[in-house]
């Protein structure tokens, strides 16, 4: 996976609250090998009807091009399911801005360079308000933690380990491998006060 500090895309709104991880991907389509792609699956229910037309006035059908989308509260709750991640970054989107994120959602997203940026309720307002139901240019900023959208620049929160994840590329075996030498030395140094728990293994050496 490729790291990133700065980005420049198209950005969407769909101020809607409460999109879970079963409106993000039904789970009728998990089956499909992720090698076809879940892209055309994002949001199916919400983009098409139950005779496969596509819905003229979501944001998405309108702009196939888009790959930042402002959104709103409690984004990606509901199940655990990674799929959901796919599906977003399937359909080309980076980042996805909104006033709060499902836990476990937002986790898979970054482990797979997805950016959830979190801002304020106000911020998110503006943002919304800014893209007026059209298509707009988007930059991102993960060093300062910035989004600009329509010329309007406002700050979004982030843990700095998944900035630092997102930035090098990492997931969290990649994170944890950089501490490999430090893990190694410390279980040299714990096998030698509590060798009891180490039975019937042999100590691997620091790298």
């Amino acid at each position: 996976m490729a790291g990133w500090r700065a980005y420049s895309g198209s950005a969407v709104a769909l101020p809607i609250d409460g999109i879970d991880t079963d409106q993000l991907i039904p789970a009728r389509f998990m089956s499909t090998p992720r090698t076809e792609g879940y892209g055309r699956f994002l949001m199916h229910d919400l983009r098409f009807g139950s005779n496969g037309e596509a819905y003229a006035e979501h944001p998405l059908n309108q702009h196939h091009d888009a790959s930042v989308l402002v959104t709103g509260r409690n984004f990606g709750g509901g199940s655990s399911r990674e799929a959901a991640v796919y599906a977003l970054i399937d359909f080309g989107i980076k980042a996805v801005v909104a006033p709060s994120f499902g836990d476990i959602f937002a986790g898979n997203a970054v482990n797979n360079g997805l950016l959830p940026a979190r801002v304020s309720e106000d911020d998110c307002d503006k943002l919304t308000k800014a893209l007026d139901k059209a298509a707009h240019p988007a930059t991102i900023d993960l060093d300062n933690s910035q989004v600009t959208i329509a010329d309007l620049t406002v700050s979004f929160a982030i843990d700095p380990v998944w900035r630092t994840k997102l930035i090098e590329g990492w997931d969290d075996i990649d994170l944890t491998a950089q501490y490999g030498e430090a893990i190694a030395t410390f279980s040299q140094k714990d096998r030698a006060t509590r060798a009891w728990a180490y039975l019937g293994t042999e100590p691997s050496p620091p790298n």
